[in-house]
């Protein structure tokens, strides 16, 4: 079929992994373990009309690209900073990057790994995000590279003994043996089912990764944590209805990380993906709405908030999101709690941000709650801005059977399982890549 392949059975394996916190089936619930009951049938979907990407705020059709690139895309970008995850800084003054380790036998050999710190004040004592950065051994560089945050710390992604331990606050996660909010040696490793080294550098593409909450801490204490306290007003008694929340900051940090690799001899910068899953995957595509030098957006199960339709009020709604995690978003999002269809935007128009770039957009069969369909119909949605601008869209009319790679502009992949990043997805990512970055 035109515009998309199966993915080999060899392939089709899926490793499955219980969610690292019990949040990817978001609690919401005053009852601890419970997950607020939303809507998970598709019969019972309201009807809704989304906002049109191609109509300027005063009214008057979109066009032609220059109109789209000069008045239409700031719009949108303005709508979702002070609406939806707030406004965030630009590159620090002063941020400097030092390699302080690399390690030439790392995955058996196959890889060689540096560790980087990314001093946001250029201060060794001052906030800073710790990168791990892998490069194939096996061929000469630069090379095509995956950047993205991880859950647990970076100690979490590789079990080998000589990555550091997360020094700040982690997640609980008795899965990962991590208590007290603590890194701890027997978690190691905790997520590497979810970070296929050795497949990716297999393949020739370079992988780097940074713990996401190095940038920002993930739970609400009124930003005094993360990069948030670096760049408050101390004259402020508060703060503004469209400051940055969590989601705008772990975006922030992968753009900081951007700049660094734009920096590495051994990665090619003009073809590097930004991917994230769950809360993550919002704060990729994020990420890559804002930052054009993403050649690529991957966003993995990312749900409310990320690829997924708000007006459709299928699983996660803006009321759950905004009450389970009240530090992810600007103030202003809290507006549209149980009023969707008053929202200016909605998430279609946060995948044509990224046009006319390739965006992968990837779902899982039995991840209800972050609502694959609406996933897709994002995509769909997004389709009239990558045409005006001379692209493919999406390439398929209707939402594909499960393992098959729709590898047009807008691409779109849904495996079997539930809420989680597979080798498949990483199969996925990489053929999308692949085909985008090497045309």
């Amino acid at each position: 079929m035109i515009g998309q392949r199966s993915l080999p059975s060899s392939r089709r394996a899926v490793v499955s992994m219980t969610s690292w916190f019990l949040g990817v089936a978001i609690l919401a619930s005053p009852a601890l373990g419970q997950r607020a009951k939303t809507n998970e049938d598709e019969a019972k979907v309201p009807a809704y009309t989304l906002p049109d990407p191609l109509v300027l705020s005063g009214g008057e059709r979109v066009r032609d690209a220059a109109t789209w690139n000069a008045k239409r895309r700031p719009e949108i970008v303005a709508l979702f900073e002070t609406q939806m995850y707030g406004k965030a800084p630009g590159r620090p003054d002063g941020m400097t990057f030092v390699v302080t380790k690399v390690v030439k036998d790392a995955l058996g050999g196959k890889a060689t790994r540096k560790e980087v710190s990314v001093l946001f004040t250029g201060k060794p004592d001052g906030p800073r995000m710790d990168l791990l950065v892998y490069v194939p051994n096996q061929a000469k560089g630069p090379f095509p590279a995956f950047v993205g945050l991880n859950f647990d710390g970076n100690h979490g992604v590789d079990p080998d003994p000589r990555i550091p331990l997360a020094r700040g606050w982690v997640q609980n996660n008795p899965r990962a043996k991590i208590t007290d909010h603590k890194a701890t040696e027997e978690s190691r490793g905790s997520e590497s089912s979810r970070w296929a080294l050795e497949r990716v550098i297999d393949r020739g593409f370079a992988v780097a990764t940074a713990y996401y909450g190095d940038i920002d801490p993930d739970f609400d204490d009124g930003f005094q944590n993360g990069v948030h306290a670096l760049f408050s007003d101390p004259g402020k008694d508060h703060r503004s209805a469209d400051a940055w929340g969590s989601v705008a900051a772990w975006a922030w940090g992968l753009r900081r990380a951007m700049d660094y690799l734009e920096t590495d001899p051994s990665i090619n910068g003009k073809r590097v993906a930004v991917m994230g899953h769950s809360r993550l995957g919002k704060a990729a595509i994020w990420a890559g709405a804002q930052d054009t030098r993403f050649a690529v957006v991957i966003s993995n199960d990312s749900g409310e908030g990320g690829a997924a339709l708000s007006r459709r009020k299928f699983g996660e709604t803006t009321r759950v999101i905004n009450t389970a995690f009240p530090h992810w978003f600007c103030g202003n999002y809290k507006q549209y709690m149980d009023r969707e269809d008053e929202m200016p935007f909605d998430q279609h128009m946060l995948v044509a941000l990224v046009a006319p770039r390739p965006v992968l957009i990837c779902s899982a069969a039995e991840d209800l709650w972050a609502d694959p369909k609406g996933e897709f119909l994002a995509g769909k949605g997004a389709d009239p801005v990558y045409r005006l601008l001379g692209t493919e869209g999406l390439g398929v009319r209707d939402m594909p059977g499960t393992n098959v790679l729709v590898w047009s502009r807008i691409g779109y992949h849904i495996r079997p399982g539930k809420h989680d990043v597979t080798n498949t997805d990483w199969d996925a990512f990489m053929d999308f890549a692949e085909r985008h970055t090497t045309r």
